[in-house]
C-alpha cells in the first residue's frame, strides 16, 4: 500500500455559527487556508474537530466537504471509530469512508475501555479488520474520553497487516516513538507526532510528519521548518523555530480549540469562536498569553522571512 505524504498534517477545526451550527462555507474556506499555508494532509474529523460533539450525519458533512473541497490536492483522512461494539464501528468505517478519504482513523480508546488489556484490544482490532475488507486505516492515540497508548509490538502487528497507513503518537516519550518508528519502518504506517517538544527529533529519526494543535493557529511556521529541517545552513532557523514553537505550544492547549478559534480570527480569518467542546471563559491573562503568541508568530515570521497568508 502506498505510503501517505511526508510532512505537516493539520488535525482540522470545525466551524461553527452563532447558533452553534455546522458553517459548512467556512470550512471550505478554512481548508484552503491549511492547503496554501503547505499543509502535506488533513486529518478531519478528529478530537480538535469536536468530533464527539458532532452526529454521525455531521461528522459525513465535514468529512465530504473537506474532501470536495481538496479535490485531490492533498490526501484527506478521518476518524470513522465511535463504538466499542465492532459491528456499529464496521459500519461507520465503510460510510465514512465511501466521503472519497485516503483512510479511516480508528482512535484506540474505543474499541476497549480503560480497564482491557491489550490482548483484547488485539482481539477486538483483528475482528475489525475482518469487518472492513480492505479498508485503508489509521490510528490515533486520541486523549480523549481516555488515552490508550499503543505497545509498540501491537503496533507492529498492525503494521504488518499492510492496512494502515498512518499514526497519530501522542505519547509525548522520544524513546517509545523512536521504537515505535523503528518496528514500522519497513510497512507503509507512517508515524505522525502530535508533540511538538519531540517533533523534531522524531522526524529526524524516521517520523513521517507531524500532527501538532498549533497548526491550526500559525500552520506556516511549522511548514518552514520542516522545510529547513534537513537544510544544513537553515539549522539555527531550525532550533529558533523550535524553541518558539515549544513555547507557544504550552499556550495555546489552555482554552482549546476556543483558543485556537480566537486566534485565527484575530489574525483576520472570519471564523465565528462559537464551540460545543465545554470551556471556561478566558481571563484576562490567558488572552494577554494568547497576543503574546500572535506577536512571536508575527516576529519569527518577519525575521525568518515566512510567507504568512492574509485575509481581507
Amino acid at each position: 500500500m502506498e505510503k501517505l505524504p511526508k510532512g505537516l498534517w493539520p488535525v482540522m477545526l470545525t466551524p461553527l455559527d452563532s447558533s452553534n451550527q455546522l458553517d459548512l462555507h467556512v470550512l471550505e474556506q478554512l481548508t484552503e487556508f491549511y492547503i496554501a499555508s503547505g499543509a502535506n494532509g488533513l486529518f478531519a474529523n478528529c478530537l480538535s474537530s469536536e468530533m464527539f460533539q458532532l452526529t454521525d450525519k455531521e461528522r459525513l458533512q465535514i468529512t465530504k466537504t473537506v474532501v470536495e473541497t481538496v479535490k485531490e490536492r492533498i490526501p484527506v483522512i478521518a476518524t470513522g471509530s465511535f463504538s466499542d461494539d465492532m459491528d456499529i464501528s464496521a459500519d461507520f468505517i465503510k460510510k465514512i469512508y465511501d466521503t472519497g478519504i485516503k483512510a479511516v482513523v480508528i482512535s484506540t480508546n474505543q474499541p476497549c475501555n480503560e480497564r482491557e488489556k491489550d490482548d483484547i484490544f488485539k482481539r477486538k482490532m483483528e475482528v475489525l479488520l475482518n469487518k472492513t475488507g480492505t479498508i485503508p486505516l489509521g490510528l490515533y492515540e486520541c486523549p480523549v474520553p481516555y488515552k490508550r497508548l499503543m505497545v509498540p509490538e501491537t503496533l507492529a502487528w498492525l503494521a504488518n497487516t499492510d492496512r494502515f497507513l498512518y499514526h497519530k503518537d501522542t505519547s509525548c516519550d522520544l524513546d517509545d516513538i523512536k521504537t515505535k518508528i523503528e518496528l514500522t519502518r519497513n510497512t507503509s504506517l507512517g508515524i505522525y507526532n502530535a508533540h511538538v517538544p519531540t517533533g523534531v527529533e522524531s522526524m529526524r529519526y524516521g517520523a513521517r510528519g507531524i500532527s501538532p494543535i498549533g497548526a491550526n493557529l500559525y500552520p506556516e511556521l511549522f511548514s518552514a521548518l520542516i522545510a529547513r529541517l534537513d537544510n544544513p545552513e537553515k539549522q539555527k532557523e531550525v532550533e529558533k523555530l523550535n524553541d518558539a514553537l515549544n513555547m507557544m505550544d504550552t499556550i495555546i492547549h489552555h482554552n482549546y480549540p476556543y483558543a485556537a478559534k480566537l486566534f485565527l480570527q484575530k489574525r483576520g480569518f472570519k471564523i465565528d469562536t462559537q464551540c460545543r467542546v465545554p470551556r471556561v471563559r478566558m481571563k484576562p491573562h490567558d488572552l494577554n498569553k494568547l497576543e503574546t503568541v500572535m506577536n512571536v508568530f508575527n516576529q519569527l515570521s518577519q525575521e525568518l522571512n515566512i510567507t504568512v497568508l492574509k485575509f481581507s
